[in-house]
C-alpha cells in the first residue's frame, strides 16, 4: 500500500517498541508480576495517611463540626476548599478521555487510562467533605429525591449545595462507566494471559464475554463514542455548578458571573498539573518511558500554559470589576486579599498559577522532566491556595468590624486533608497493581503513527 500520507516530520507517539506483542507484555507484566518493595512502601504510606484521615473524620463526626476551626464569621474554609480542589483535580481525566478523543488527538492514548482512574479517585475524595460536613452522614440519603414517608419534608432544590450532589454523582457515574468500558478489551487480554484460576474467572466476568470479533469491536467503538459525547458536557457543567456555591451568594468577592468559566479553566489547569505529576512518577517507576514520552509531557504543558493565561486573565478581571463597580465592600474584599492577614497566600497563588507556567514557553523546559515535575507541584500548591483565598478571605472580614476574626485549621482538618491524599494514592496504587495503566488496544492503534515506511499494513 502507499505510504505517501505518512509524515516523517512528526515524532512517533510510542518510542522503542518493536511490535504489538511487546505492548501487551510491557503493560500486562506489571499486573501479573509480584509487587515490588517500592510499591509496598508507597502503599503502606498511603494506607497510613488514610488511617489518620479516618480517625480524624470519626472524631469530627463523634464530636461535631466544632472540632474544625470554624467560627460564626468563617463558616467555610478547609472543608469546602478541599472539596473544590479535588473536584478540579478530577477534570483533566474526562477532558483527556472524552474531548480529546472526539477531536481525534492521538497523543492521549498513553495517558487516558490513568487520567480516567485519577478522575474517579479524585471525585471520591471530593465526596467525603460534603458527607462529613452534614454532621450526620448516616442521613446522607435524605438529599436524594426518592419516594419517602416524610410527607412535605423535602430538600431545597434551589440550593446550590444540592446541585453539587446531583452534579458530582452524575459526574462520578459517567466517568466510572466510561473508564470501565475502555477497560473491557484489556480485561479480556488479562483473562487470556493469567494462570491463576480465581483471577481468570474474575477477569472473565469483568470482560463481559469479549471475543474480539469485528462485530464486538464495532459495538464497542459506537458505545465508546456515545459515552465520550455524553461525558463532554460534564467537563463544563460540573465545575460550573460547583462555582454556583459562591456565585449565587451575596458575599463580596463571590457574587460574580465570571466564576463558571473561571472555575472550569482552573479545574482543567489543576487537573493537568496533577496528571503530569503522577505520569512523570509512573513512567519512571513502571518503566513506561517508551509509552509516556516527552511528546505527551510537552502537549500537556501547552494545555497548562493556555489555561494558566485564562486563569490569570480571570484574576485581573476580578480586580477590574471590583474597582469599576465603585462598591466599597467589593473593593475592600479584594484589597484585603492583597494586603490583609492572608496576603502571603494570595501572592503565592499568583506566583504559582500565573508566573510559574510561563516557563512552559520554552520547549527545552517543557521536555525537561525534572523541571516539569517541580513546576507541576508548584501549580498544585497554587491552585489549592486559590480556593482557600477565595473562600476564607471573603468571609473573615465581615461587614461589621466587630465580627472580624481570624482562622486557623485544627489538627482534625489537617488530618482529614492528609487522609484524602491517603485515599487518593491508596486507590491509585491498587489501580496500578491490579489493572493495566495504559490502554493496550489504543496504544496499538498508534504504534506506527508517523513512522515512514510503516503505513496502513500495520493498522492505524
Amino acid at each position: 500500500m502507499s505510504t505517501s500520507h505518512v509524515s516523517s516530520l512528526r515524532s512517533p507517539l510510542v518510542d522503542g517498541v518493536a511490535g504489538y506483542s511487546q505492548v501487551t507484555r510491557d503493560v500486562c507484566d506489571p499486573v501479573e508480576a509480584r509487587p515490588t518493595r517500592a510499591w509496598y512502601a508507597a502503599f503502606a504510606c498511603a494506607v497510613t495517611a488514610l488511617g489518620v484521615g479516618g480517625v480524624c473524620a470519626f472524631h469530627q463526626i463523634w464530636t461535631g463540626i466544632g472540632a474544625w476551626g470554624l467560627n460564626k464569621t468563617v463558616g467555610w474554609s478547609w472543608d469546602i476548599t478541599n472539596f473544590v480542589f479535588w473536584v478540579g483535580i478530577g477534570h483533566a481525566g474526562t477532558l483527556i478521555s472524552a474531548i480529546l478523543f472526539l477531536f481525534r488527538q492521538k497523543w492521549r492514548t498513553s495517558i487516558n487510562r490513568s487520567a480516567e482512574a485519577m478522575t474517579i479517585f479524585a471525585v471520591m475524595c471530593a465526596g467525603i467533605y460534603p458527607l462529613i460536613h452534614m454532621g450526620r452522614p448516616w442521613l446522607a440519603y435524605w438529599v436524594m429525591p426518592y419516594p419517602n414517608p416524610m410527607g412535605p419534608l423535602w430538600v431545597n432544590f434551589r440550593s446550590p449545595l444540592l446541585w453539587d450532589v446531583f452534579a458530582i454523582s452524575t459526574y462520578f457515574t459517567i466517568s466510572a462507566t466510561f473508564w470501565f468500558i475502555g477497560l473491557i478489551p484489556d480485561l479480556a487480554t488479562l483473562r487470556d494471559r493469567v494462570k491463576d484460576p480465581f483471577r481468570k474467572r474474575l477477569f472473565a466476568l469483568a470482560s463481559l464475554g469479549w471475543d474480539g470479533s469485528h462485530r464486538t469491536w464495532q459495538h464497542y467503538e459506537t458505545v465508546y463514542l456515545l459515552l465520550a459525547g455524553l461525558a463532554t458536557p460534564l467537563v463544563f457543567s460540573v465545575h460550573t455548578i460547583v462555582s454556583f456555591d459562591f456565585a449565587t451568594s451575596v458575599i463580596p468577592g463571590w457574587h460574580t458571573t465570571i466564576f463558571p468559566p473561571y472555575f472550569v479553566c482552573g479545574a482543567i489547569f489543576s487537573g493537568f498539573a496533577m496528571v503530569l505529576t503522577l505520569m512523570i512518577i509512573a513512567r519512571k517507576v513502571m518503566n513506561f518511558e517508551g509509552y509516556i514520552t516527552l511528546r505527551h509531557i510537552d502537549a500537556m504543558c501547552k494545555v497548562i500554559l493556555l489555561t494558566s493565561m485564562i486563569v490569570g486573565a480571570a484574576y485581573g478581571t476580578e480586580l477590574l470589576t471590583a474597582y469599576y463597580s465603585a462598591n466599597q465592600y467589593e473593593r475592600f474584599a479584594f484589597a484585603n486579599r492583597m494586603r490583609g492577614p492572608f496576603a502571603p497566600f494570595y501572592w503565592t497563588l499568583v506566583f504559582c498559577n500565573v508566573l510559574v507556567p510561563q516557563f512552559f514557553w520554552s520547549e527545552r523546559l517543557r521536555r525537561d522532566v525534572r523541571v516539569v515535575f517541580g513546576l507541576s507541584l508548584l501549580i498544585n500548591v497554587g491552585m489549592w491556595m486559590e480556593r482557600f483565598v477565595i473562600i476564607t478571605t471573603s468571609l473573615h472580614r465581615d461587614y461589621l468590624p466587630s465580627s472580624w476574626t481570624g482562622y486557623s485549621p485544627t489538627y482534625v482538618e489537617i488530618g482529614e486533608f492528609v487522609g484524602s491524599f491517603g485515599l487518593f494514592f491508596t486507590c491509585f496504587l491498587l489501580f496500578c497493581r491490579f489493572l493495566p495503566m495504559i490502554a493496550v488496544s489504543e496504544v496499538k492503534g498508534v504504534l506506527h503513527y508517523a513512522r515512514p515506511g510503516e503505513g496502513d499494513a500495520h493498522g492505524a
